[in-house]
Order: C-alpha cells, then sequence, then structure tokens
C-alpha cells in the first residue's frame, strides 16, 4: 500500500513517541481511515515492525502485503487470542473494533494484551473508529490520539493535483486557478479531513475543469453540511447590509474600524482579532438585523445557533451539542456567529439537574479562551435573565444599548421599508410621519406600513399617506403598553453600555 499523501512529519513524530514509550492500546476516533493507515505505514518505514490490519470482513491482513492470514480470524476472539501468542512486536490496527467493546471475553483479552508489564515483545494494538466508548476496564489503559487536519502546504498540493485531474477532460489544468481563489478555498478546507477536503474540492472543479470565485458558495455550504449534522447551526452566506439598517452610528463604526482586522489571515502586531458584541435592548430595534449586518460587513458567513436547540433529555447530550456547535462554528471561520435572545438559553436554573450551569460554563469558557476567527453576536431582550457572568469585561470585547429610534432614525426606516416594497416613498411625509410615531419601534414601524400596504389593498387603491396615518393611530407600540419595563431597561442601560 502506497501513501496518499505526504505525512506531517510532527504528526508522526508525536504517534511514534507514543509508540517508543511502549504503549500497548492507542485509540484513534476518525473517518478518515486513509489517513490513519498512512501514518502507520509511514511509521512502519522507520521502525520496521510488522503491521497487520484486522478488519470483520477480512480478519487479520499484512498491511503491506495484503495477504490475509487466516479466515478464522475474522472472529475477534480467535484474533486477539493469536495476537496474545505473537512476539514479534508487531503494530494491528483494529478497524471499526467498537462494536466488539460490549462482549466481555473481548474486553478481557484486550486488557490482558494491554496491560502494563516488562514484555519488551508485546503487540501495539490500535483502535481506529468513528466514535470510540470503552469500558471502564480499559479506559486507565488506553491513550487517545488526535489525528490532524491537514496543513495549507499539504491543501494546495490537493486542490492543484485535483484540479490537473479533474480539469484534464476539459482541456485545462492547474493553471486555471484564480489564485485569489485559491487562497479562500484553503480557508474553507482547513479543518477537514483530507478526504472530505479532497471531495469538496473535486466537486468544484469538475462541473467545468476551473476553479473560481463562483465555486466558493457551494464549498462553504457543503463544508457546513459536514459539520453540521445535527441541524442545530442554519448558515447564510448572502446576509443582511447595514445599509438595511437605520441609526446605529456608534454600532457601525466600531464594527467598521474592525472589519479589515477580521478578514485579515494574519492580525497586525498587537492586535487580537475582534471577538464579539452583546446587544442588549428594547424589542423591535433592530438588534438581530444589525448582527446579521455585521456578517455582511466582515464579508464572512453568518452561522445562527440556536441555544433552545442545544438541550437534550439526555444526561450529557446538551453540553455535547453545545461543544459540537462550537467546534464546527470554529472551523468554519472566519465566520460571525448569531446567537439571538441569548438570555433565553443561558438562564440558570435548578430544576434541570444542573444542565443550564454546566452549559454556562462552557460557553463562558470558550468565549473567554478561543483564539479563532469566530465573531460572536449575541442579542438580547432581558437584562434580568442574563448572568452576571457574561456581562464582565473579556467575554464580548463591548456591550452596546440599542434604544427606541430618534425621529431622523424613525424616517430613515420608514423610507427603507417602503423602498423594499417597491414603492418611491417622494410623495409622503415622512418627516410628519416619524414626529407622530414617536415611541414606535423599528418592527412596529415595519407593520405600519405593511398593514396599511394591506388596507390599500382591500380598498382598492394605491398606498396614500391616509393609509399609514391610520394605522399609526391604531397601533399601540411596546414603549406605551410596556412603559415601566421600558424606562427600566433605557436607565440600567445609560450608565452600563455604550449607546448604539
Amino acid at each position: 500500500m502506497g501513501t496518499d499523501l505526504a505525512v506531517n512529519p510532527a504528526e508522526l513524530a508525536t504517534l511514534s513517541s507514543l509508540i517508543r514509550a511502549r504503549s500497548s492500546l492507542l485509540l484513534i476516533e476518525s473517518h478518515d481511515e486513509l489517513h490513519a493507515l498512512n501514518l502507520f505505514v509511514e511509521l512502519r518505514r522507520q521502525t520496521h515492525r510488522p503491521l497487520l490490519k484486522w478488519t470483520a470482513s477480512r480478519g487479520l491482513v499484512w498491511l503491506d502485503r495484503d495477504q490475509t492470514l487466516s479466515d478464522e480470524f475474522c472472529d475477534p476472539e480467535k484474533a486477539l487470542n493469536h495476537l496474545a501468542n505473537r512476539r514479534d512486536r508487531a503494530i494491528v490496527l483494529l478497524m471499526d473494533f467498537h462494536p466488539y467493546l460490549d462482549n466481555p471475553v473481548v474486553v478481557r483479552r484486550l486488557r490482558e494484551l494491554a496491560r502494563p508489564a516488562p514484555d519488551l515483545q508485546a503487540p501495539t494494538l490500535v483502535l481506529i473508529s468513528p466514535e470510540i466508548s470503552l469500558p471502564a476496564e480499559l479506559n486507565r489503559l488506553a491513550l487517545r490520539f488526535e489525528l490532524q487536519p491537514p496543513d495549507r502546504q499539504t491543501l494546495e498540493r490537493m486542490v492543484r493535483a485535483e484540479a490537473q485531474r479533474s480539469g484534464s477532460g476539459h482541456g485545462v489544468g492547474a493553471d486555471q486557478i484564480c489564485a485569489k481563489t485559491l487562497d479562500r478555498l484553503i480557508d474553507n478546507l482547513t479543518g477537514l479531513t483530507m478526504k472530505d477536503a479532497r471531495r469538496l474540492a473535486s466537486n468544484a472543479i469538475f462541473d467545468d475543469g476551473v476553479l473560481d470565485h463562483r465555486d466558493l458558495k457551494s464549498i462553504m455550504q457543503a463544508k457546513f453540511d459536514l459539520l453540521n449534522p445535527d441541524g442545530i447551526l442554519s448558515f447564510e452566506l448572502e446576509t443582511a447590509r447595514f445599509a438595511d439598517v437605520a441609526g446605529m452610528p456608534r454600532l457601525k463604526r466600531w464594527l467598521t474600524l474592525r472589519a479589515n482586522v477580521f478578514r485579515a489571515p494574519a492580525s497586525p502586531p498587537g492586535l487580537d482579532p475582534p471577538r464579539g458584541l452583546l446587544l442588549l435592548g428594547v424589542q423591535g430595534c433592530g438588534k438581530s438585523l444589525a448582527a446579521r449586518a455585521a456578517a455582511g460587513l466582515f464579508a464572512v458567513p453568518l452561522l445562527h445557533l440556536d441555544f433552545g436547540a442545544l438541550f437534550n433529555r439526555f444526561h450529557g447530550e446538551s453540553e455535547r451539542n453545545l461543544r459540537d456547535s462550537l467546534d464546527a462554528a470554529e472551523q468554519m471561520a472566519p465566520c460571525v456567529m448569531w446567537i439571538d435572545e441569548i438570555e433565553k438559553g443561558l438562564a440558570t436554573s435548578d430544576s434541570d439537574g444542573g444542565t443550564s450551569r454546566r452549559m454556562l460554563g462552557t460557553f463562558l469558557t470558550w468565549l473567554s479562551e478561543h483564539r479563532s476567527r469566530v465573531f460572536v453576536a449575541a442579542t438580547a431582550n432581558d437584562i434580568s435573565s442574563l448572568p452576571p457572568e457574561l456581562m464582565r469585561k473579556g467575554r464580548f470585547d463591548e456591550i452596546f444599548f440599542v434604544d427606541l429610534p430618534g425621529q431622523a432614525t424613525r424616517r430613515e426606516i420608514l423610507e427603507i421599508h417602503l423602498k423594499r416594497r417597491q414603492i418611491e416613498p417622494a410623495p409622503f411625509p415622512l418627516a410628519k410621519l416619524a414626529e407622530v410615531t414617536r415611541g414606535f419601534s423599528g418592527a412596529e414601524l415595519e407593520y405600519v406600513v405593511v398593514s396599511a400596504l394591506y388596507l390599500a389593498h382591500a380598498e382598492g387603491k394605491a398606498l396614500s399617506t391616509r393609509h399609514l396615518v391610520e394605522e399609526v393611530k391604531s397601533t399601540r407600540p411596546l414603549s406605551v403598553v410596556r412603559d415601566e419595563e421600558v424606562k427600566a431597561l433605557r436607565a440600567w442601560a445609560r450608565e452600563r453600555a455604550v449607546p448604539a
């Protein structure tokens, strides 16, 4: 068997040190079997130790010459008994062996083979499966080895080779790759296994034999689908623009100053990539739209993390869902991760067996320690439900308060919503309408436009000022209905947050 690609020397050195230290039971959790096999083929060339592979379909096989020892060794117990009698220090790769770990005889035999002993002739067993859950008897005897994803140089060689192979049928080759596109493609393939990275690159090139900016969208969507099998995250490549966001000049300036640093592959000396912001404010005032527009300004994909979807009734599954989602976001970097109404997902309770507190701890630790280019844009309506640990410096770069829009902003909002519905705003007295809608949120102003359009349609007429004024008069804004709560929120934010 030949190696499919060059082995990472640092990864090989780590594995080699584990083998030299007489680790007798190793675990490798990965879907990329070929990557693991390549490492051990290269290790055999250095150590000259026998290399065997076990599968349920073929039993024990000499890996270097693809020769089966005996058909009877398809039985895992017989295979382990045979290995116990070998004295050639073989390295044995047990592929997809995890279903047999429920068998007490198999577990006992593995324990006997893996226990620390002065016998230098004992084999080294390596369990390679997509997921391995060891019984308690083997936990302390086993060491886990993490496969490293391919580096940028390896990915570039692979992409050029795929372009040459896939493009040859179209009369073009690797020279058809746009250099800027190649750099962005490698950004998007980083973190994937070589198997998945090759498949995505090959699919993008296959249709026309070239790789250009038109292929990036499909590659990013395919990568997201790979990383998010449970559907907890959602993905948007085309996001809102700040042209669609009225007002918020301080927030826009703050994000604009950080956009180039966030997009850059390497941060300038002394500057870390921005980590995120928390948007507090009155409901319906554009917090979610601003969070989504941040992704548009940064020119990166938007991931939406729904905290409610993370919770699972089985013990430990909620925390695992959160960890997997954060890992997926880091592998999608650079990106903006939007968390809407974060207080609903992080409000702690004593009635859930500690799940909410563990999830809060996991999320706070990740917020403080992650170094990936994942910009967190979180929104919140209810200050009283936010854990105080979330508010301290170091979690978010800044906390902004999104207040009810002023008169000039209300006019801009009305103009945006009229234009969005292909209605020319010039004939309407927007300044007067903005004046009489004092206390209206952005969502309520949109509702006025939409309701007026329904009224005009029912009358069989074009939208007029009369329709808009009638809807304004019939609307009771939240600032009136829940006056005390809105005033308390604004008073709290006056001393503790930056006005957006």
